[in-house]
């Protein structure tokens, strides 16, 4: 690791090791409103240690339904929220690992990890320290993860490119990466990036969100899904002062290990029936912002909607109608438009013009 990168990574330690006590010290909204917090996510978090809670830096929701039997791989799991969470939803069948470099953090992780096994009645996480720019060297297997989250960690790496590569090496096909993080309307000049409290905030290391989208296709996660976002107030006013125009994020995307997908959505003239059976989704089922399946409904969708649903864990609960057997052009329903002009009809004349 550069000198550079590993100064940033010090800077990030001491903000979230020993600067910041709990939550309510943080001068941004990064951090969930428990008000907004889903029905069903609540008695979860009832279950976890007072002082894990306190102590939570996240900035979205990391809970993607059908997680019961699943392995799990939190990125940046600071003193085990979300692990915690996570645990009670994949069971005692399943696994979640937290792996984060800051040793204050960890120890509130460990400190509380047999209190929560008591708790749910099982034992189903472990925490590893290490860097995740440097997964590979954690004995971590491939393709050994049904499902990698983060919550407002993948801001502070100062290398994302060999985070991505790691998490698409790890991830098992047909598994996904579920994560929420912050992201700029633009590209975030240098000296705001070099404010090492601004950093701490999630903010200085933010990607703009088109180099994101770039980012992830360049290691094969060829259509990344927006879930959710909101934008962020920066209360602090020595902070606004610095940041001035940028406008910042909170988002949550869904990226899927799928060999299959194309750069576009394409019509195939497909459409899908959700069952209504992922639990606590009776009525409807959220893929993505732009996805709200009703149940019983047939809803057309494109090419890579299709293999999202049908090459993942949540096939068994849509029916699928139609195949790839004739193709139709870009799925404008997912805003793709053909580039060129309408035009005239076959048949009529148009004027005449210069090449």
């Amino acid at each position: 690791m550069s000198s550079e990168n590993q100064a940033t990574l010090d800077v990030v330690q001491d903000y979230y090791g020993r600067q910041l006590q709990s939550s309510a010290d943080l001068k941004t909204t990064a951090c969930c409103d428990f008000s907004s917090m889903p029905g069903w996510l609540k008695p979860l978090l009832s279950n976890i240690h007072p002082e894990v809670l306190a102590r939570y830096y996240g900035c979205g929701l990391v809970c993607p339904p059908l997680l019961e039997g699943c392995r799990v791989l939190d990125l940046g799991s600071g003193t085990g929220r979300d692990v915690y969470a996570l645990a009670q939803l994949v069971g005692a069948s399943g696994e979640v690992i937290g792996v984060d470099m800051t040793d204050e953090q960890l120890a509130v992780a460990e400190d509380h990890r047999d209190w929560h096994a008591e708790q749910f009645g099982f034992n189903n996480v472990r925490f590893i320290k290490g860097y995740i720019e440097k997964l590979d060297e954690l004995g971590l297997e491939d393709a050994s993860f049904d499902v990698i989250v983060s919550n407002c960690v993948i801001n502070l790496s100062p290398d994302k490119d060999a985070v991505l590569r790691e998490i698409q090496r790890l991830l098992k096909p047909g598994g996904e990466f579920y994560f929420s993080d912050v992201y700029a309307d633009r590209r975030v000049p240098d000296a705001v990036r070099a404010d090492p409290v601004i950093y701490g905030e999630c903010l200085g290391g933010a990607l703009y969100w088109n180099d994101f989208v770039n980012l992830a296709k360049r290691h094969g996660f060829a259509d990344p899904r927006l879930v959710e976002d909101r934008p962020l107030a920066i209360t602090d006013p020595a902070i606004a002062a610095v940041t001035g125009a940028l406008r910042f994020y909170s988002a949550t995307y869904r990226l899927f290990k799928l060999d299959d997908l194309e750069p576009a959505c394409e019509d195939y003239g497909q459409a899908v029936i959700y069952r209504g059976t992922v639990a606590d989704c009776p009525h409807a089922f959220v893929l993505d912002k732009h996805h709200l399946m009703e149940t019983g409904k047939v809803f057309p969708v494109c090419g890579n909607t299709w293999f999202m649903l049908q090459d993942t864990r949540f096939r068994e609960h849509f029916e699928f109608i139609g195949n790839f057997n004739t193709h139709y052009g870009l799925f404008t329903d997912c805003g793709g438009t053909v580039p060129f002009d309408a035009g005239t009809a076959s048949g009529e004349s148009a004027p005449a013009s210069c090449c």
